[in-house]
């Protein structure tokens, strides 16, 4: 049986013994994950054939058409031509898996794709700015999870194209107070809930019990004039954050129960809705705190999906997969590329930010616990501008060739660079140079 390292691109199935004991996770016919002798870590396809993942989130069919009165693109929504519809364009550029956020006009053409529970939609969120979150403490939380998760994965129990769950897609986790953030961290915000969520009495409870049941041994050790629940929830209110050293620890250890309860809580729905796909965490979009990431792990979690700021954390003591998320040349900025290029020329920004790019992909691409990304979106944001737009298509339906052009080169080769020999891995960043 061939072993992946040393595949083709159309490699064959692998053997259960090419696997470490212990570290194959999925069901047979079915996507699965497992590391093989040489330390690295593989997804599997359905038919058990290594499958490095290449996918994009928010892929879709809507397009505007080609008006020939005004020499270029009209304003209003329609088909694409046929070599511009997603497929094709997906294929041309060497992508073989759709992410979330899309409108699943790709899924019937072969390819296969991540989908979204999305626990979020669920009654009883927790809504604040910068936190989007189920109320994980609430005594129904686990029923409602299980009826939403029996809802959107049952169905899809059977789906061979589909490679595993995200819990929500784009969920808002609040920046950790240690990052100076100027907005109330998910401590601050569950302390300010009404009371009608159980996660408010459990902050409290949480809190005190830290400092010995009292408010103003709290405000102590915190460094801040806290004199009763509803100074903070002023302070909430007109969004200035604690953002002292003390607060931070119970900020942390706190963002690490919330999370500790979302992805156990969530994993166990899935699992029992749908027993035969992986679970991937959720779909962060950006970079979380250490205190989330930490509880975004096996076995609650099969393969993580984290926005590629988060990757550079993983070194020799890796201890799961990773698919790197929202992947972006802004993401791979800490590659510190040289100024110039042949001939001593200095470099653009842009051909500074690609050439940055391109060895970030290569750098995750043999890192022995990342089986794939996906890029970050389909079509640029409103108010994006060319070169620095990050969708690969354009507000007028072309294609933003300073991102395919590189992607698909990489593409090409993405198999032969994760097949190489594994080298090892620095405590530095994957993107790291």
């Amino acid at each position: 049986m061939a072993h992946p390292d040393a595949a083709t691109s159309h490699s064959a199935p692998m053997s259960p013994e090419e696997f470490r004991t212990g570290t194959l996770r999925g069901s047979e016919g079915f996507f699965c994950v497992g590391q093989n002798q040489a330390g690295r870590w593989w997804l599997l396809d359905e038919e058990g054939r290594p499958f490095f993942c290449r996918a994009v989130h928010g892929v879709r069919a809507a397009a505007v058409p080609v008006d020939e009165s005004v020499g270029g693109r009209a304003a209003s929504a329609g088909p694409y031509a046929p070599d511009e519809h997603p497929s094709t364009r997906l294929r041309k550029w060497g992508f073989n898996a759709l992410g979330v956020g899309g409108d699943g006009a790709a899924q019937a053409d072969g390819f296969a794709f991540i989908a979204s529970v999305d626990f979020c939609r669920m009654s009883g969120v927790i809504q604040a700015p910068g936190v989007r979150l189920p109320d994980v403490f609430a005594p129904e939380w686990p029923a409602r999870a299980a009826a939403r998760a029996f809802e959107v994965c049952a169905p899809a129990m059977m789906n061979r194209a589909l490679i595993g769950w995200v819990a929500d897609d784009l969920p808002g986790w609040a920046p950790p107070a240690a990052s100076g953030g100027a907005r109330p961290s998910l401590l601050q915000s569950c302390l300010s809930l009404e009371p009608n969520f159980a996660a408010y009495h459990a902050a409290w409870e949480f809190v005190l019990a830290l400092h010995g049941g009292r408010i103003d041994t709290l405000a102590r050790a915190w460094g801040v004039a806290v004199t009763n629940k509803e100074v903070v929830r002023e302070w909430t209110r007109v969004e200035q954050a604690i953002a002292t050293r003390g607060y931070g620890r119970d900020d942390a250890q706190w963002s690490r129960e919330f999370a500790r309860r979302y992805f156990t809580g969530t994993a166990a729905a899935i699992r029992a809705a749908d027993p035969n796909h992986l679970v991937l965490g959720c779909r962060f979009g950006r970079r979380v705190d250490e205190s989330v990431r930490a509880e975004c792990v096996y076995p609650a979690v099969d393969v993580a999906l984290l926005d590629t700021s988060a990757v550079p954390a993983l070194a020799a003591g890796a201890t799961g997969p990773v698919l790197a998320g929202d992947f972006g040349w802004a993401g791979a900025g800490a590659v510190d590329a040289p100024a110039r290029g042949r001939g001593g020329r200095k470099l653009t920004t842009v051909e500074w930010m690609l050439r940055q790019g391109r060895a970030a992909l290569e750098r995750m691409a043999r890192h022995p616990a990342v089986v794939g990304y996906v890029w970050r979106q389909w079509l640029d944001e409103p108010g994006e501008q060319p070169p620095f737009a990050r969708g690969l298509v354009h507000v007028n339906g072309t294609e933003a060739r300073e991102h395919t052009e590189l992607l698909t080169a990489f593409n090409a080769r993405a198999e032969s660079l994760r097949r190489a020999p594994v080298r090892p891995i620095k405590e530095s960043s994957v993107f790291s140079g």
